[in-house]
């Protein structure tokens, strides 16, 4: 009979000896589908994404313009379509540079950074980005990471090349002198980084173009030039008026053929002057559409009803403050002293009681708890909002004209809102008509904090808000749980101080009640005005049609009364065309900015600055009728003569309008 093999049972000693501290890093090199380098494409563009993010929040803290280039080079060719190649990413800004002391634990360390502390918007949260990037970099090639940084514009620039512990989570450097090998940029500063990785280049909905066309879209006060794989061996010397169109989304070439960017629109407003992505022979732009950056935002408290309890039994023992008055008003915002008063005295009890001047020290859990509960039930404003920056409505606007070819462009920014004590704001857009396809469904791009999110859109709350809107209402086309279907893109941003990723690649916004009700409603502000404008431009398109079967029959009625009654053909022709012309006036209206009649006999109604028409391939503006009759309009003067003339125009305006009140009904 064969022996049974003999086991070694484990005992706590065994255990202990082989339990060790795992590094984060070592975790997330583990891991790294949670940081967004699930395969080779998907890589590619989060290493993009994360350098493109930080650069432009880099500038605009420093206050400068952005000037970002992306460039893609092509080191080895996939060796087949399901396999990846080696590429080499080099992306250059004008930012304020990098301190020498501090490339290291930016580059090189991972959950390293400024922003997770603090409450205050920025695209950036965690500090994982750029060395993540970096890491897979160096785990796929085994190259290093090469960074070149000029904080002043007097000096050398510095070369450096690190490497990461992933055992340690700390940088290694093997290289770092001076260069004034650095690309000359607008501010004369700036950060340049290139990483080796494995990846694979495609276009498509969920490319690096793709990405970088809304970026452009949801930050027009950016440029940013491109350099695909294709383009990075071309001589930007050479034929740089070939700029072609490309077949998934046409492109225009905006006024001058100079290698600089299109007039920005002054104002931050855009004029009758389309820009649009403009493609050269040797690169691909998307041009500066506003010449202002984003409001400077300011770093905020935390709110009390945004805190739990460990939170702020953590924030009672750490505290500087000495009493509880102080406490409340430093560390957190919105909490004026009626409510700390109201606070300790709930808080309070027989064997102790507790005010504003009661000394932090001597505060227990039990006190801290009761605190908390009451702090909790107290009526506090909501969070302050100079800590957010939404792009507002006509640079949202601007965006949309250059990234979607379109016919009507509205947009809509929601007052702020609160979700778990973090201010947030709400933006949406919808662009219509045009070159958008028409038998299919509506493409919906997502943002948050001005950053696309590419991935996870079935899981995201940005596309379940546009799922539940009863597009129906606006004339389009909409299958039941699903987008609605026809030539519409629709645009949605959120802009938080922590806005609740579903996880931490960052591709999707967890679905908050709070958060999906005001996406809501921004996309019915929207969609309020395109059905108006659908619902005039069919009627226009009916009354066109209504006159093509008079016209086509006005020819054989005058000849039929000519042989009866001998009257004259070609005078009773003109006369049934201007009946006919009379009839269907409506088609030959012209609609303004609001979808509205600009030919109405209540005159001109007023512009809203939300909403974008375009025709002919170009803004439509006020007619000239319309400015004559702004520029005629008499000075203010006192007295009742004036009233009386104001009310003489307005009962003949009342007379014209019921002279022709079905031309313009409905």
């Amino acid at each position: 009979m064969a022996k049974k093999a003999s086991t070694t049972r484990a005992t706590a000693e065994t255990m202990a000896a082989k339990q060790r501290e795992i590094s984060v890093s070592e975790f997330f090199a583990k891991n790294r589908h949670l940081l967004g380098f699930d395969n080779p494409r998907k890589a590619l563009l989060t290493t993009i994404k994360e350098a493109v993010d930080n650069a432009l929040d880099a500038c605009e803290e420093a206050g400068i313009l952005p000037d970002i280039e992306v460039k893609i080079e092509e080191l080895e060719a996939p060796p087949s379509a399901t396999k990846p190649g080696r590429y080499k990413v080099t992306i250059t800004d004008n930012g304020p540079g990098i301190v020498r002391r501090q490339v290291e634990n930016i580059f090189g360390k991972l959950l390293y950074g400024s922003k997770f502390h603090r409450l205050k918007m920025s695209r950036g949260q965690q500090g994982i980005g750029i060395s993540a990037a970096g890491m897979y970099g160096l785990m796929t090639t085994g190259k290093p990471m090469v960074i070149h940084t000029k904080p002043n514009k007097k000096k050398p620039a510095h070369h450096i090349e690190l490497a990461m512990d992933t055992s340690k989570n700390q940088p290694e450097v093997t290289i770092d002198v001076e260069t004034d090998d650095f690309p000359e940029t607008s501010s004369g500063t700036g950060t340049m980084v290139a990483i080796v990785l494995e990846a694979r280049y495609q276009r498509g909905k969920t490319s690096v173009e793709a990405y970088l066309e809304q970026t452009g879209i949801a930050n027009p006060h950016a440029k940013i030039t491109f350099i695909p794989p294709d383009k990075a061996a071309e001589d930007p010397e050479f034929n740089t008026e070939n700029e072609s169109p490309t077949a998934s989304r046409p492109r225009e070439r905006a006024e001058g053929n100079s290698s600089e960017s299109p007039p920005a629109h002054a104002g931050g407003s855009p004029s009758d002057q389309i820009v649009r992505t403009i493609e050269r022979a040797d690169r691909i732009e998307y041009p500066r559409t506003i010449d202002e950056l984003p409001p400077e935002t300011q770093e905020i408290k935390p709110h009390p009803y945004g805190v739990e309890l460990g939170s702020f039994l953590r924030m009672i023992k750490t505290t500087d403050e000495k009493q509880l008055a102080g406490f409340f008003k430093n560390e957190f915002c919105r909490v004026p002293p009626s409510t700390v008063s109201e606070v300790t005295k709930a808080a309070s009890s027989s064997k102790k009681t507790i005010t504003g001047q009661t000394y932090v020290s001597t505060i227990d859990n039990a006190a801290a708890e009761k605190l908390y509960k009451a702090l909790q039930d107290a009526k506090l404003r909501s969070p302050p909002t100079d800590c957010l920056s939404p792009i507002g409505v006509r640079q949202m606007l601007a965006g949309m004209l250059k990234g979607v070819q379109a016919e009507f462009y509205t947009a809509s920014t929601r007052s702020p809102a609160v979700y778990r004590g973090n201010p947030f704001q709400i933006e949406a857009a919808v662009a219509y008509g045009g070159d958008l396809p028409g038998d299919q469904p509506a493409r919906v791009i997502r943002f948050a904090n001005r950053v696309p999110l590419l991935y996870q859109q079935s899981a995201c709350c940005s596309f379940k808000s546009v799922v539940d809107t009863s597009w129906r209402n606006y004339n389009m086309s909409q299958p039941r749980g699903a987008a609605p279907v026809g030539p519409l893109v629709v645009m949605i941003h959120m802009a938080s101080v922590w806005v609740p990723f579903t996880s931490e690649s960052k591709e999707a916004i967890a679905d908050y009640d709070e958060i999906r009700k005001e996406m809501k409603l921004a996309l019915q502000e929207c969609g309020r005005k395109l059905g108006q404008y659908i619902r005039r431009r069919q009627k226009m398109k009916r009354e066109g049609e209504r006159r093509d079967i008079f016209e086509r029959y006005i020819g054989e009625i005058a000849k039929a009364c000519n042989a009866l009654t001998g009257t004259d053909t070609q005078e009773l022709y003109d006369a049934l065309l201007r009946q006919a012309k009379r009839r269907t006036e409506i088609a030959d209206a012209q609609l303004d900015e609001e979808g509205k009649f600009i030919k109405d006999e209540h005159g001109r109604l007023a512009k809203d600055e939300d909403v974008i028409i375009v025709q002919n391939g170009k803004i439509a503006s006020d007619t000239d009728d319309a400015k004559q009759e702004t520029e005629a309009k008499p000075a203010k003067r006192d007295g009742k003569k004036v009233a009386k003339k104001k009310v003489v125009k307005k009962k003949v305006r009342k007379k014209a309008a019921g002279e022709k009140a079905t031309l313009f009904e409905g």
